[in-house]
Parts: structure tokens; sequence; C-alpha cells
């Protein structure tokens, strides 16, 4: 008996100040992102869908509403799924120059913890905690939970049996795309990959 359950990253996110925003609330999915996370639930309209969790964070949320509505389900919240914890948060991206300010070098100093913000084996543990919880519950069939980019990617390590560190820049993760594992009885039996947004997915400086 299969059972799967798709890790969808949120669609683009209205940041016109490039902040980086993590944890803070406020941050709504852009018209874009609302295409996006439409496009993601067309992707999966066939599928044998039984549950949609998200994480509490709006720009999740609201990715999640038009997953649920497609299957006629509610969307409940996992906190175990919010994006990692990060002390950059609230300044601007590390790619228009926040890593270059005095203060914060201090916090690059263990790329492999990672030392500015949440241990990925902490991430990875609660992820896959989330993961694991929702598989038991729809045994047989499947589930979407809607995450962000690290910590699906973190995850997916985990699952893959990679080393948890990682270039950021080499993410396979774009917006709205999905990671899709799948057990036979208790096995992990495969890790699949798609982007139902295509190219718009993979475009750069859009958040996590």
């Amino acid at each position: 008996m299969r059972t799967t359950v798709h890790l969808l990253r949120h669609g683009e996110v209205h940041n016109p100040d490039r902040i980086l925003y993590g944890r803070m609330p406020g941050f709504r999915l852009s018209d874009d992102g609302l295409e996006m996370a439409h496009a993601a639930g067309m992707a999966l309209r066939d599928r044998d869908v039984v549950e949609v969790v998200s994480s509490p964070l709006q720009r999740a949320q609201e990715t999640a509403e038009p997953i649920a509505d497609v299957f006629g389900l509610a969307v409940t919240t996992d906190d175990r799924l919010i994006e990692a914890a990060n002390i950059f948060e609230g300044e601007k991206a590390l790619e228009d120059g926040a890593w270059k300010a005095p203060h914060n070098w201090r916090h690059l100093r263990n790329p492999l913890e990672p030392s500015w913000g949440e241990p990925y084996a902490e991430l990875a543990a609660r992820m896959l905690a989330a993961v694991e919880d929702v598989r038991d519950r729809v045994h047989g069939h499947e589930a979407v939970l809607v995450s962000h980019q690290l910590p699906i990617w973190t995850v997916r390590r985990l699952v893959e049996g990679r080393r948890l560190w990682h270039r950021p820049d080499q993410r396979q993760c774009g917006l709205a795309s999905l990671t899709s594992l799948t057990w036979v009885g208790g096995r992990l039996d495969r890790v699949t990959y798609s982007e139902p947004a295509g190219e718009a997915s993979r475009r750069p400086g859009k958040g996590a």
C-alpha cells in the first residue's frame, strides 16, 4: 500500500523592500504567488489527497487554501512546519549587503550548524516528525504539507541520507514546488520533485 506526503513550498511573496522576513507576520502572497498556488492545486487535482496541513505563517496559509478547495478539505495548521528561525530576520536580503555589516560577522562563524539560525538537525527533526505524523494518519492515501524552502530542503536531505549542511544556492526547492515522499508499507520508496509553476518558480530573490 502506497502513502504519499507532498511538501509544497509557498508561492511568491509580496516583498518590494526585499526584507528577510522569516517568521515575521504580515507577509502575504503576491498576485503571481496566488497564481502559483492555484497551479499547484491543479497539478494535484487527480491525486488522492485527504489532508492539507500548513505552516502557521500567512504566505503558507494562503498557498494551502486553493489546494484544500480542490479537494473540499479544511486547512489545518502545524507549528512544526514553520520557517526556520534566523537572526537576520527583518534585515535587507543578504545579497543586498546585510552580510557585509560588521555586527553580523559573528553570526557567520559556522555554516555547518548554522550559527545564524535554527540548527539543521533540529529543523530536520521537527519536519520529519510532522511528515511522519501525517503519513500515519493518511495511511494508503496522500496529504499536502505547505511549508518553506529551508525546512523542506533540509528534511529531504535527511530522508535521502545526505549531510544537512549545504550551499543555499544549490537548493532544489522553487516557489510552489512539490517535493513528494512516497512510502510502500513502512519503507520510503522514492522522493520526486516537480514545479507546477514552471519557470516562475525559479526566479531568484523571492523569499523563503
